[in-house]
């Protein structure tokens, strides 16, 4: 019997699996606390500024377009391969599918639907703000600018703000909003920032974004997650019709899954027949078919369907026939089979 000094690390990870979860005693909410507002108006303020220094196609215009010029996936071609790759971490289906797979463990682990509801808040609001951003200003990219120079703001675009840089900052950002302590969140805020961050220049580089596209990106994503404490007691709310519709699901099927009750007891008054034998029974039900059922009328007999028409006789008053050209040669001495052989010799022994 294996002890548990003999358990690999394997084992001990699947004995940790098959525990029973438990939901901690407390989890940490974020409140909308003051300094949280204070920032979330800053932020706000700073995406209304970039937005209005685009519409005037003043200094950061300019600057979009001299990076343009400089083509920096010309300037370091080396490192294309790797960006490439890198950037995937901005686009908004593999990295849900990602932190949803976390988050979802963690779901189940706590017993609390909270991590997979404010991940689906914050892409509800991602999904909401940026995309209507970006229909509304209409801006080309860099790869389809019509005239050198102007904001081509307003011409039928989807650039502004980056989408890729907005879905960085509030995927890998939701981590550190749900951590679990101060230290966890500390560490998930920089190794968040880190990845939008390079996301974001990394569309630059490719030349799928001007650099203010980027930056509202930024702002945008940030936006998204200092206004989720607001979103706090909606999600309370989901969490609790989802495990109140789940009880009434398991009443259901466990009501249709019961056993059925037993058949009440025959009332004294009523008489009870007795049990009749099974032939008496059959005895009876033939009688009453043989009584309904019409006489039907004497047939005659009929003849053999294989006889051909005409007088037959049988087979000892039939004459034999022999067939001519008998294939036996013939013998003069022989005698028909019967009849006795005049002057026969004795068969002597000598």
């Amino acid at each position: 019997m294996r002890t548990d000094q003999n358990l690999t690390r394997l084992d001990r990870v699947f004995a940790r699996l098959d525990r029973e979860p438990e939901r901690p005693a407390h989890i940490d909410v974020p409140k909308m606390s003051r300094h949280r507002v204070a920032l979330l108006l800053a932020t706000l303020a700073f995406y209304l500024a970039i937005v209005w220094l685009v519409v005037i196609t003043s200094w950061l215009v300019r600057l979009d377009w001299q990076v343009m010029f400089f083509r920096p996936y010309q300037q370091w071609p080396e490192i294309h391969a790797f960006l490439d790759y890198y950037v995937v971490l901005g686009q908004r289906g593999p990295t849900a599918v990602m932190v949803a797979a976390w988050l979802g463990w963690r779901s189940w682990r706590q017993h609390t639907l909270r991590p997979l509801l404010t991940l689906g808040a914050s892409l509800l609001l991602l999904n909401i703000t940026v995309g209507a951003a970006k229909l509304g200003m209409g801006r080309l990219g860099p790869h389809y600018a019509i005239t050198i120079g102007s904001n081509e703001m307003g011409l039928g675009g989807d650039i502004f703000p980056s989408g890729h840089t907005a879905n960085a900052v509030v995927t890998w950002g939701i981590l550190a909003y749900l951590a679990s302590t101060p230290r966890a969140r500390r560490w998930l805020s920089a190794v968040s920032a880190v990845v939008s961050l390079g996301v974001g220049l990394t569309t630059v580089y490719l030349g799928t974004h001007w650099l203010s596209d980027v930056v509202l990106g930024w702002a945008a994503g940030l936006l998204i997650l200092l206004a989720l404490p607001w979103c706090e007691p909606l999600i309370a709310r989901a969490e609790v019709s989802i495990f109140a519709l789940r009880d009434r699901l398991r009443e259901r099927r466990s009501r249709t899954v019961a056993a059925p009750s037993p058949a009440p007891a025959p009332s004294p008054s009523v008489p009870v027949a007795m049990p009749v034998p099974l032939a008496q029974l059959h005895a009876g039900q033939d009688e009453a078919v043989a009584a309904h059922e019409p006489a039907s009328p004497a047939r005659a007999p009929r003849a053999p369907a294989y006889l051909a028409p005409g007088p037959h006789t049988t087979r000892s008053e039939r004459t034999p026939v022999t067939p001519v050209g008998s294939r036996r040669p013939p013998h003069s001495d022989r005698l028909p089979r019967g009849a006795a052989a005049s002057g026969a010799r004795p068969l002597t022994g000598g």
